[in-house]
């Protein structure tokens, strides 16, 4: 892809990249924050519980039917992560004209199983097209870097937990450059493609250590490193800056939330920011996960409003300082109380 300029953007095959909005100081547009000035006296019988996505994929299905058992956790994050990293590396155009040509062929010879797979198979990747590529509510730089803007750190030692790509690390390190990142996930795949194939030309918008400026920021650029392990293993003492979360905390069931969080305490210097984002409760949220099952549904899951995930993380010992949602995300950003 040619280089963007800052405040362009650019549309590629399979994502957009995205430079605009420079100015960090003009980004509040892009998060709806909740004005909830004391978290205790909310209670939950007035934000309700969580909606649970319980339409699994028929993989998961299948393999315990054939195993006679439930799948391992371990084992049906290994099937995710491999499913999500497909439809990350397609050139979603191309996709939809080849599938647009079997589509048309089938109507004309009459093959209904056929037309109804290839409808299914259309939808989702039209809607992929529209979440991912076209408006960007996975990714969403834009409202991430509204949700870490104004954290007091300096080359500040981050630590991602279920990293997967590890997209976030890779913003808050372009924003607050000259520190580390330590990426972990239990699924070796993560490290070897989601993250390994993650595009070298993704521009990150951030600053310029020198000049405090604003300036691209690309995978190479930075301090990764990468660890392929079981987070109840790590052995890390209170050493980092910025400890994050995406999309973790939404897959435990309530006796295991604290556990989770614990994780996000332990590892913090004092002082220091835990940031967690989950999925959003909404009807886009419910239509993506509902579409988007054979891809998305392997583990359990749940959908929340921001009330419910701030109430999590208030009564497991966090002072919340930000909270509210961007695009289609729920994010929290915490100090351990």
């Amino acid at each position: 892809m040619p280089p963007i300029d800052l405040g362009q953007t650019l549309l590629g095959p399979s994502f957009r990249y995205d430079l605009r909005s420079p100015d960090i100081s003009k980004l509040d547009r892009f998060i709806v924050e909740n004005p909830i000035r004391d978290w205790s006296v909310v209670r939950w019988k007035d934000v309700g519980r969580p909606f649970r996505v319980e339409n699994y994929a028929s993989g998961k299905r299948v393999w315990e039917e054939q195993n006679g058992d439930r799948m391992p956790i371990q084992t049906s994050w290994e099937m995710f992560n491999r499913s999500f990293h497909e439809w990350f590396v397609k050139d979603v155009p191309y996709e939809q004209r080849r599938m647009m040509g079997q589509f048309a062929r089938a109507i004309l010879g009459f093959r209904g199983t056929e037309i109804g797979r290839l409808w299914r198979e259309l939808q989702q990747v039209a809607l992929w097209n529209t979440a991912h590529r076209l408006t960007d509510t996975i990714w969403d730089p834009r409202g991430k870097r509204a949700l870490f803007r104004g954290l007091d750190v300096s080359k500040p030692r981050i630590l991602f937990l279920g990293a997967a790509e590890g997209y976030e690390a890779m913003q808050l390190s372009a924003m607050y450059p000259g520190g580390e990142a330590v990426l972990v996930d239990y699924d070796g795949f993560c490290q070897t493609h989601r993250f390994g194939e993650f595009p070298e030309d993704y521009p990150f918008l951030g600053t310029h250590p020198q000049t405090g400026s604003p300036r691209a920021w690309y995978k190479g650029d930075m301090n990764l490193t990468y660890l392929v392990s079981d987070i109840r293993q790590l052995s890390f003492g209170h050493e980092f800056d910025i400890v994050i979360s995406v999309g973790l905390l939404e897959h435990f069931p309530d006796e295991y939330k604290p556990e989770c969080l614990e994780w996000h305490r332990k590892f913090l210097k004092p002082n220091g920011y835990a940031i967690l984002t989950t999925p959003r409760h909404s009807w886009k949220t419910r239509l993506f996960y509902h579409v988007m099952a054979e891809a998305m549904n392997y583990t359990y899951r749940e959908l929340m409003s921001i009330q419910q995930m701030g109430l999590y993380i208030h009564e497991n010992g966090f002072n919340i300082l930000r909270h509210g949602y961007i695009k289609t995300h729920n994010g929290v950003v915490a100090r351990v109380r």
